[in-house]
């Protein structure tokens, strides 16, 4: 799965500081190249000058949460797209410690392709990759 993910670019938003340490120490392990930001806020000013293939987004976020994030970000992208500025619409994760059927289908509603428990290994990561790339 990982040798499919090299081909692609990764955005992990995600406010705890130890996973975005281990995140971009395993990707960089398996070659993959991902861009790890704190806040949904500096997410979003990135993804106005560059396109990600993957967003990985936490939902408790400080400012805006993961789910607000991606609707944000679905306004800009459709914008975009009509001046050709963004590639096609990247694959869409939500991790979170805050399970349970509300956040279920806020995320769902938002469009997000899958829901990702905390903990999480790299394998959950995969396993959710697997049904979209």
């Amino acid at each position: 799965m990982f040798q499919k993910l090299k081909k692609f670019k990764t955005l992990l938003i995600d406010d705890d500081e130890w996973i975005r340490d281990a995140m971009s120490i395993f990707f960089q392990s398996e070659g993959c190249a991902l861009t790890a930001l704190e806040t949904a806020e500096e997410g979003l000013l990135l993804l106005e000058r560059e396109a990600f293939d993957v967003l990985i987004v936490d939902y408790m976020l400080p400012g805006i949460n993961g789910i607000e994030f991606f609707k944000r970000f679905d306004r800009t992208k459709k914008i975009s797209e009509c001046s050709g500025s963004l590639s096609s619409l990247p694959v869409k994760l939500l991790i979170t410690a805050h399970g349970g059927k509300e956040i279920a289908d806020q995320a769902d509603q938002a469009g997000i392709h899958d829901l990702i428990l905390k903990p999480f290994t790299p394998e959950s990561i995969e396993n959710s990759l697997k049904k979209f790339i």
